[in-house]
Parts: structure tokens; C-alpha cells; sequence
């Protein structure tokens, strides 16, 4: 059974810093490229940033750039997302996807004063 279960969320001040971590099971990790994406309240669902298989190619939404990074370790079947500088409009929850197919149950990141 595949499993994506995140973890890291939570409330931070503006212009702080916040890891997100996925922890994937039940297929073969490494020949999925991982994705986060992530979702606020009336609005759609928007990718964030995305890292192929091998770790080798990441790609970023441009409101982004600059400002996360993803990870991933193909030994542990882990993706992160480091996320520095915060700012309000980044609060959304946050979901772990594998390969446009797999989901996780998302992660609450609010980011407040």
C-alpha cells in the first residue's frame, strides 16, 4: 500500500524558516519524481517544487525561487522541503505527491505574526 505521510508543518513568524518531510512507502521510491504542492483556502492547488528520481533536476514555482529548496534521499525514501523566509501568502497546506499519482494527507503551514 503506498503511503505518503508529511510532517513539519506548523506556525511561524514572517521571515522565518519551516522543514517540511515526507516519508514514503509502498513503491519503488526512486524512479518517482516527487513533488510538493500546496493549497489555501479558495484557491486552487498550485505545484511548488518538484525533483526528479535521481535527485538530479529540481524546478520551482517562481513566487518560490530563491526562497525553498527540495531534497530528496533515495536511501531513506524521504523528500524535504526547506522553506526560509516565510511570508503570510505561503500559508496553505501543504501535500507530498510522487510521480502526479500518489498523494499524502497534507501538512498545515501557517505563517503569522
Amino acid at each position: 500500500q503506498v503511503q505518503l505521510v508529511e510532517s513539519g508543518g506548523g506556525l511561524v513568524q514572517p521571515g522565518g524558516s519551516l522543514r517540511l518531510s515526507c516519508a514514503a512507502s509502498g513503491f519503488t521510491f526512486s524512479r518517482y519524481a516527487m513533488n510538493w504542492y500546496r493549497q489555501a483556502p479558495g484557491k486552487e492547488r498550485e505545484l511548488v517544487a518538484r525533483i526528479s528520481g535521481t535527485g538530479g533536476s529540481t524546478n520551482y514555482a517562481d513566487f518560490v525561487k530563491g526562497r525553498f529548496t527540495i531534497s530528496r534521499d533515495n536511501t531513506k525514501n524521504t523528500v524535504n522541503l526547506q522553506m526560509n523566509n516565510l511570508k503570510p501568502e505561503d500559508t496553505a497546506l501543504y501535500y507530498c505527491n510522487a510521480g502526479s499519482s500518489f498523494w499524502g494527507q497534507g501538512t498545515q503551514v501557517t505563517v503569522s505574526s
